[in-house]
């Protein structure tokens, strides 16, 4: 028996491959399903399950594809309704794969459906538990995702959520190994561990919602400090219940090469989105004007997926060479398949072209502690809990999240400042702002990291010395 963890950090995602005498399952794939397939031939193994933990909002699972190209059974827990053909399993049943078995625990409360999966070894012992988006590593699944107006509250899952964990999962032992499908940078969980693998005992130990005194205060504790979900998250829902376009179709179209002539008429004659994905360092010095800066050296698809409001938005890609294919990848990952093709040879054949470049104002560090005053102003778009432990005395907290809500407040004719931890969000935010008319501001290289080593007032209350 084979069991691998394949963790993508940028979605802080686990999916899993598990293969046992020439037989294999898959829990929770992504979309793309080269990688699994390749390590089917490479182990010379049939693939008969894909399990689904439940249907996932922050990614487009590749389950539909996966199944076209092996012929292997989706499954979902009991209650879960496709527009594909795919397994309702009930509870407690059991799937054979080699000469091992899997286990179906229903286990509703962060969606109705949502089910963990019991591995059981050669032996017939309990071993491993994938748990989906149940438990987590130091948290729990957020119970608000799957509420309905007028049927079911965010108060009724995370009820739910409690009876499942006390009573499918607390009681099995403290050896059995947990595999969850999310780790820490998921906005699938507020309070997430680093580590993607730990037992069930010390789970029970650490874990703040597995230890709370009773189910009222267990409701209170989990419901307490979620952020509103990015808006894709219904979008991928729908996707992964009702199916979606073939993944090589998707990247067959994105990887279309455009000339200058031919982007810009485009962008014009569609109304699509320009995407820069290069470094905000890069990004800065020189871009195509409108366009707007996500990093493909960062959390692209969650950022993508939380900023851009619609999935059906076309969109046209600006990519270091060689990055073209992964930037299209990582977008259907979150659903996001109406890439229209990428400007060939990037920047320099635009401006070769005879058209117009932008730049962005990007300053030092320590440019920004010559330039400051105590009437200057300053934003901050880290998230509100970074700004709460330690920021600029004077700045003002506006998380990137949340920028359509607060572009209008900013005075257009006023400098002001604008940093985020390192960089990356806030040259999401330079650019946004740009594109928006924005242009009296300043954007922060290095963030509030490099910020931290000047001599600008600041209040920290992560120091144990402040109270």
């Amino acid at each position: 028996m084979k069991v691998e963890q394949i963790y993508t950090g940028c979605l802080a995602q686990g999916a899993y491959y598990i293969v046992s005498n020439g037989e294999a399952a898959i829990i929770d794939p992504l979309r793309e399903t080269q990688p699994y397939l390749n390590k089917l031939q490479e182990d010379n193994a049939q693939l008969k399950y894909i399990f689904e933990t439940h249907f996932h909002a922050d990614f487009v699972s590749g389950h539909v594809d996966l199944s076209k190209a092996t012929g292997a059974d989706i499954v979902y827990g009991p209650t879960a309704k496709t527009e594909f053909t795919a397994i309702t399993a009930e509870d407690n049943q059991i799937f054979e794969i080699g000469k091992i078995k899997i286990k179906v625990l229903h286990t509703p409360g962060h969606t109705l459906e949502s089910a963990c999966y019991l591995l059981i070894n050669e032996e017939g012992k309990e071993t491993a538990l994938f748990s989906g988006d149940t438990l987590f590593l130091g948290d729990v699944g957020r119970p608000d995702l799957a509420q309905k107006a007028n049927e079911i509250t965010q108060e009724d899952l995370a009820g739910m959520l409690y009876d499942s964990l006390m009573n499918k999962i607390m009681p099995l032992p403290d050896s059995i190994t947990v595999y969850p499908a999310h780790g820490a940078g998921s906005a699938c969980g507020k309070n997430m561990q680093k580590e993607t693998v730990d037992t069930l005992g010390n789970q029970k130990k650490s874990n703040y919602a597995l230890n709370q005194p009773n189910k009222e205060t267990f409701i209170k504790e989990v419901i307490t400090g979620l952020t509103p979900p990015p808006q894709y998250f219904g979008y991928n829902v729908a996707m992964n219940k009702g199916g979606y376009d073939s993944f090589q179709e998707v990247l067959h179209k994105g990887l279309t090469p455009l000339s200058p002539e031919e982007f810009k008429n485009i962008a014009e004659e569609s109304s699509a989105l320009i995407l820069d994905t290069r470094n905000a360092g890069d990004f800065a010095q020189e871009f195509i004007p409108q366009s707007i800066n996500i990093g493909i050296k960062g959390d692209f698809a969650p950022w993508v997926g939380t900023m851009i409001v619609d999935v059906k938005q076309p969109i046209l890609l600006i990519t270091e060479e060689g990055k073209e294919e992964e930037s299209i990848t990582r977008l259907s990952r979150v659903g996001f398949d109406h890439v229209l093709g990428y400007l060939k040879g990037g920047v320099t054949a635009w401006k070769n072209a005879g058209e117009s470049t932008d730049t962005i104002e990007r300053i030092s560090a320590q440019e920004f502690e010559n330039r400051y005053s105590e009437d200057a102003t300053v934003i901050d778009v880290r998230k509100e809990g970074e700004f709460a432990a330690s920021h600029i005395e004077n700045a003002t907290t506006k998380p990137l999240a949340y920028i359509n809500q607060w572009v209008g407040d900013i005075d257009p004719k006023k400098h002001f400042f604008i940093h985020c931890a390192g960089g990356y969000r806030s040259m999401i935010a330079a650019s946004i702002l740009q594109a928006r008319g924005y242009r009296n501001f300043s954007e922060v290289e290095g963030g509030y990291n490099a910020i931290k080593n000047t001599n600008i007032p600041k209040t920290d209350f992560s120091c144990p010395s402040q109270k």
